[in-house]
């Protein structure tokens, strides 16, 4: 069965997360925003599945140390898309 995922989904996944790690670490949305230099209304807005840009995203990502997962996951899918033969 195809499993479809849609944007929206994802954003909203995407801002559970960073609630999570914000509040794992003890940071409020004005600590966070202070110290990636966004505004509060960003991260509120991504933590409710608003559009992001890809820069705040990596930078909270970057923060919260996921950075080098994304890239890892990315360079696999990269080598998975170069691996698959038609034989």
């Amino acid at each position: 069965m195809l499993e479809i995922v849609t944007i929206k989904e994802v954003k909203i996944q995407i801002g559970s997360l960073c609630k999570q790690q914000r509040k794992a670490h003890g940071l409020s949305r004005d600590d966070l925003a202070k110290v990636l230099e966004i505004s509060r209304t960003t991260i509120q807005n991504i933590e409710s599945g608003k559009n992001a840009n890809l820069d705040t995203l990596l930078k909270i990502a970057n923060h919260f140390g996921m950075l080098q997962n994304i890239s890892k996951g990315i360079a696999q899918e990269i080598n998975n898309q170069n691996n698959i033969s038609l034989y």
